[in-house]
C-alpha cells in the first residue's frame, strides 16, 4: 500500500517521506514510477529560473538521478513509467542519460520519457543560442544512445538542428510514442520529413519549418500543428491510415495562402478537428462540397473552431457540416476582444430524405 502511494510522488517528495522511518529508506528504489522534474527542486513560490538556480537545480536532479537508478532493486525489474524532465546543460544531461541507459539494459520500462528544456525558454535568446542547444543536444543524443533508444515520449524545445539530425534521432528512437517540438527548426526554409512506425502522437509548434512532409507513419493517431511560417502548402500528408485527431493553428498574414482543408488534409479521414485562428484573417479557405472534400470529412464526428474573428459566425462555417454526415458536435468559440462572444455548440442532424435539407438543432 505505501509503495502505491509512493508511486504517486515525484522522487524528490517520495525521498522525504521515506527518511521519517528507517524501515522505509529502501523504498526509492521499489517504485514502479519514477518521475524527476527539475523543476520540483525550485524554492517554493518560485517561478523565474535564472542561471545560477539552473545549475543548483540541474545539478540536484542529475543526483537524484544517480541515487535512485544506483539504488534500483534488481528483483523488481519492470519499471511502468520512468519521467525525467531537466535543463540541457553540457555534463548534466550525459550523466542523466548514461543512468537512464543502464536502467533500460537491466530493466523492463514500459513508458520512458525525456522533457527537455533550455535556459531559452526562460529569457530571450536569438537564433545563435538555438544553434548552441542544437548542437548540445545532439551530442547529448550521440553520448546516449541505449537511453534514447528505450524512450517512448520526447519533448523538445528551442534548438536548432542540422540537415540531417531529425531523421538520426527518429532511426535511433525506435520506440518512440510520442513526439513534441516547439520553437525548433533545421535552418532557413528547410523540409521536415517524418518517417516512423511507431510514433502515434505528433505535436510540432512554433517551429519554423517551410513545410513538414508525413511520408509514412502508420500508427499516427494525433496530430497537432501550430504556427507554421509557409505562405502556401505548409504540409503534406502521406501514408497515415489511422489518423483521427487534427489540431490545426495559425495566426494568417496578409502573404498567406488559405488552406483548403480537401487539400491539406487530403488522404485522411479524421474524426476530430480543431481549428484555431489567433488572428483577425480566416486562413480556412470555405469549399464547395466535391468527393474529395467528402472523403476527407466521412467520417468527422466531433470540430472545434477557436477564436473565430469577428464577421465569420455560423454561416460561415457551415461548408464543413455538408460533407460531414457523421458529425455529432460543432463548437464554435468568438475571438475576446469580439463584444458578442462566447461558446456556440451545435448538435448536427438530417433529415432522412437523400438532397434534403439538413437542419441544426
Amino acid at each position: 500500500i505505501l509503495l502505491t502511494i509512493l508511486d504517486r510522488l515525484n522522487v524528490r517528495d517520495a525521498a522525504r517521506t521515506c527518511v521519517l522511518s528507517r524501515r522505509w529508506q529502501q523504498l526509492p528504489a521499489m517504485l514502479s514510477q519514477i518521475k524527476l522534474d527539475v523543476l520540483d527542486f525550485l524554492p517554493e513560490g518560485t517561478t523565474a529560473c535564472y542561471e545560477r538556480e539552473i545549475v543548483r537545480i540541474n545539478g540536484a536532479a542529475v543526483e537524484a538521478t544517480k541515487s535512485i537508478m544506483s539504488r534500483r532493486d534488481p528483483s523488481r525489474n519492470t519499471i511502468h513509467l520512468l519521467s525525467m524532465k531537466f535543463f540541457l546543460r553540457d555534463n548534466d544531461t550525459i550523466s542523466i542519460g548514461h543512468a537512464v541507459g543502464q536502467i533500460m539494459a537491466t530493466h523492463k520500462v514500459e513508458t520512458a520519457q525525456f522533457a527537455i528544456l533550455t535556459e531559452a525558454h526562460y529569457s530571450r535568446r536569438g537564433d545563435d543560442d538555438l544553434v548552441y542547444y542544437g548542437r548540445n543536444f545532439m551530442l547529448f543524443f550521440e553520448a546516449c544512445p541505449g537511453a534514447f533508444g528505450g524512450l517512448t515520449r520526447l519533448k523538445l524545445q528551442d534548438l536548432r538542428f542540422g540537415k540531417s539530425d531529425i531523421c538520426n534521432v527518429l532511426l535511433t528512437c525506435k520506440q518512440l510514442k510520442h513526439l513534441r517540438m516547439f520553437n525548433c527548426n533545421s535552418g532557413v526554409w528547410t523540409t521536415l520529413q517524418v518517417e516512423h512506425l511507431e510514433l502515434g502522437e505528433l505535436e510540432i509548434v512554433n517551429c519554423s519549418f517551410r513545410k513538414v512532409v508525413l511520408i509514412s507513419l502508420p500508427k499516427l493517431t494525433q496530430m497537432a500543428f501550430h504556427g507554421w511560417i509557409a505562405f502556401q502548402d505548409p504540409l503534406s500528408v502521406g501514408d497515415v491510415p489511422l489518423l483521427e485527431t487534427v489540431d490545426l493553428t495559425n495566426v494568417c498574414l496578409s502573404s498567406h495562402k488559405m488552406v483548403k482543408l480537401s487539400e491539406f488534409l487530403g488522404g485522411t479521414s479524421v474524426r476530430n478537428l480543431r481549428l484555431g485562428f489567433e488572428s483577425e484573417k480566416i486562413w480556412v479557405q470555405p469549399e464547395h462540397l466535391t468527393r474529395q472534400l467528402a472523403a476527407v470529412f466521412c467520417q468527422l464526428t466531433f470540430v472545434h473552431m477557436a477564436e473565430i474573428p469577428e464577421g465569420y459566425d455560423l454561416s460561415w462555417s457551415l461548408f464543413i457540416l455538408e460533407p460531414a454526415p457523421n458529425l455529432k458536435e460543432l463548437y464554435l468559440t468568438c475571438r475576446p476582444m469580439v463584444r458578442r462572444c462566447g461558446i456556440i455548440c451545435v448538435q448536427w442532424k438530417r433529415t432522412g430524405r437523400r438532397g434534403g435539407h439538413s437542419r441544426i438543432a
